[in-house]
C-alpha cells in the first residue's frame, strides 16, 4: 500500500502513539494534505502488523511521516519535535486512571506550557489541545446535555480532570500570542478498535466473573463517541482555524465532541459484553456500598505503589464515573466547525465488537462457577484437574509431607528437617541437569521465583503477628473463662494435659 503523498506542509501529534492519536494520525496520512510528524516518550516507534501494512508504515517508509522522540517536560525536546510544523494536535496525557496529582500537573499543566512556548519558537500557526468533558464533571452532580458555557467546577472529581481545566485555560490564554491561533476539544468517553483500557478491561471483569455487577440503579446516561469521529473533529477544527472567516469564530474557544447519541452506560456495556459472547450486568449494587470498598483499595494503592501495585480500577472517582449522568450538546461544534460524526454508535460499537474477535468468549474455555469461587487461577486449575500434571505434582507433594509429618513417627522439628532436605536435594539435581535431556526440554526455575518484594514480605510479617496476636487473645480468654463457646470446642479437640500447658503458655505469651 502506498502512503497518500503531501504537499510538504508538516503537522505534529503529541502523544501519538496513544489510542485515539493513532487514528488522527491515519486519518491526517489518508487526507494527502499532510506530513505527520508523530511524537511519543519512547526511543523509537514500534508498530504492530496492521500499522506496518497499513498507512502509517507506508508513509514511514517514504518520508510522508516521522518520529521524533519527546518528552512533554523536556523543553529543548519539545522544540526540536515542532520544527518547521504549520500545525499542532496536542494530544498526549498521562492515563487518567492514574489518580497522582504531580504526575498530571507535570504533564498536562507543565508540558502544556512547553507546548505552547514550543509553538510560538517554531512559528506555529494553530494548536488544537485535546481536552475532557471532565474539566466541568464535580463527581457529585449528573450532567445533561451541557453545553460550554458550563463552568468549571469548585471541585474536580480527579486530580486528572483538574489538570486538564488548568492545561485548557493555558491553551485559550495563549490565543493570539504572536500569531498563535489555538482551540480545545473535548471528546467524551472515546471507544473503537485499538482501544487498550476499556473493551480489555470489561473483558478481563467479565472472565472473572465480575462483570454481572452494575454500580449504581443502571439508568445513567452516557455521550459515548466513536474513535473516527474524534479524529475527525479535531481535523474540523484545524480546517476551521486555517480560514480567516473561521478562525474569528473559532479561536480560543472550547467544543464538545460526541455521537450525538445518548445510550445509558450500562446498556452500553452490556452491548459490548454481548457482542463478544458473554453475559450481560444484571445484579445492581448502590454506589453507597461500593464507596467505602473503593476508598480502601485506593488507600492501598497509594501506600503501595512504590512497590510495584498495578493501578486499580476501582476507585472513588472511577465509581463516581460509573453512576452518574454526563451527556453533552454537540451543536457548538456541529455550527462553528461543520463537525458530524462519520461513524453512527450502532456501526461503532459493531466495529469495536469486530476488532477484539480475539476476546471472543466462545474462543475461551467456559468457567465453571467453581473455578470462578476459586479465582481461575493456578488453585482452580489444581483442584478442578484441569492441569493433570500440575495436579498430579501437588499430590505428589502432599502424599510426602503426609508421609513424613503423621505416618513415620517423627517429631515434628525432624519431619520438617527432612522434607527441607529432599527439596533441598530436588532443587540441586534440578540445577544440575542439562535444559535439554533425551529430547525432553526441562524448564529451568529461575532464581527470581525466590525472591520477594519488600510489599510481600511486609504483608506476610503483618498476617503472621495479626495470627498470633488473635491465637493469644483466644487463649488468654480462655484462660480468664470469658469463652464458654471456645472452651467448648478446645476441649472436645485437646487432651488435658496439652490444655493445662498450653493455658499456662497463652497467659505469659507476649502480644507483637
Amino acid at each position: 500500500m502506498e502512503a497518500a503523498g503531501g504537499d510538504g506542509r508538516w503537522c505534529v501529534v503529541t502523544g501519538g502513539r496513544g489510542f485515539a492519536a493513532r487514528h488522527l494520525v491515519t486519518m491526517l496520512l489518508r487526507s494527502g494534505e499532510w506530513r505527520v510528524r508523530v511524537a511519543d516518550l519512547p526511543p523509537a516507534i514500534t508498530l504492530d502488523r496492521e500499522e506496518e501494512e497499513g498507512f502509517l508504515g507506508a508513509a514511514l517508509r517514504e518520508g510522508q511521516a516521522v518520529y521524533a522522540s519527546a518528552d512533554l517536560r523536556d523543553k529543548a525536546q519539545v522544540a526540536r519535535a515542532f520544527e518547521g510544523a504549520e500545525v499542532v494536535f496536542h494530544m498526549a496525557a498521562p492515563d487518567s486512571s492514574i489518580n497522582n496529582f504531580h504526575l498530571h500537573y507535570a504533564v498536562n499543566v507543565e508540558g502544556t506550557k512547553n507546548v505552547i512556548d514550543a509553538c510560538i519558537r517554531c512559528k506555529v500557526k494553530r494548536l488544537i489541545y485535546t481536552s475532557s468533558p471532565s474539566v466541568v464533571f464535580d463527581g457529585v452532580h449528573g450532567i445533561f446535555n451541557a453545553d460550554e458555557s458550563m463552568p468549571y467546577p469548585d471541585k474536580f472529581n480527579d486530580s486528572y480532570s483538574e489538570t486538564k481545566a488548568d492545561a485548557e485555560r493555558i491553551v485559550m490564554r495563549a490565543n493570539g500570542r504572536e500569531g498563535l491561533l489555538t482551540c480545545c476539544i473535548r471528546p467524551s468517553s472515546i471507544f473503537g478498535p485499538g482501544d487498550k483500557l476499556m473493551v480489555p478491561s470489561l473483558v478481563a471483569a467479565a472472565r472473572a466473573g465480575k462483570s454481572k455487577y452494575i454500580i449504581g440503579d443502571g439508568n445513567n446516561y452516557y455521550d459515548f463517541t466513536y474513535v473516527e469521529n474524534v479524529a475527525y473533529g479535531h481535523v474540523c477544527a484545524e480546517k476551521t482555524l486555517s480560514s480567516e472567516d473561521g478562525a474569528k469564530i473559532a479561536a480560543g474557544k472550547t467544543y464538545f465532541i460526541t455521537n450525538m447519541e445518548p445510550i445509558k452506560f450500562w446498556e452500553f456495556m452490556s452491548l459490548i459484553l454481548e457482542g463478544l459472547g458473554y453475559e450481560r450486568p444484571s445484579i445492581k449494587i448502590p454506589v453507597s456500598v461500593m464507596m467505602p470498598v473503593a476508598h480502601v483499595v485506593e488507600w492501598t494503592y497509594q501506600k503501595f505503589a512504590k512497590y510495584g501495585m498495578k493501578v486499580p480500577q476501582l476507585t472513588p472517582s472511577r465509581i463516581r464515573l460509573l453512576s452518574c449522568n454526563r451527556t453533552f450538546s454537540c451543536s457548538r461544534a456541529k455550527d462553528q466547525l461543520g463537525y458530524e460524526p462519520l461513524v453512527s454508535l450502532k456501526d461503532g460499537l459493531k466495529r469495536t465488537v469486530e476488532s477484539y474477535s480475539h476476546l471472543q468468549a466462545q474462543n475461551q474455555r467456559s468457567i465453571s462457577k467453581a473455578s470462578i469461587f476459586l479465582g481461575n487461577g493456578n488453585l482452580a486449575k489444581t483442584v478442578l484437574w484441569e492441569d493433570a500434571k500440575q495436579t498430579v505434582t501437588v499430590l505428589l507433594l502432599l502424599a510426602v509431607i503426609y508421609y513424613h509429618l503423621f505416618t513415620c513417627g517423627y517429631t515434628f522439628i525432624t519431619a520438617m528437617a527432612k522434607l527441607l532436605s529432599l527439596t533441598a536435594l530436588f532443587l540441586f539435581i534440578h540445577g544440575i541437569l542439562p535444559s535439554n535431556l533425551f529430547g525432553h526440554k526441562i524448564e529451568k526455575l529461575e532464581a527470581s521465583n525466590f525472591h520477594i518484594t519488600q510489599a510481600q514480605a511486609h504483608h506476610i510479617a503483618h498476617s503472621t503477628t495479626s495470627c498470633w496476636n488473635s491465637l493469644v487473645s483466644s487463649l488468654r480468654s480462655l484462660c480468664r473463662g470469658n469463652d464458654w463457646l471456645l472452651f467448648l470446642k478446645a476441649s472436645k479437640h485437646m487432651k488435658n494435659g496439652r490444655t493445662a500447658s498450653t493455658v499456662w503458655w497463652a497467659t505469659r505469651a507476649p502480644l507483637f
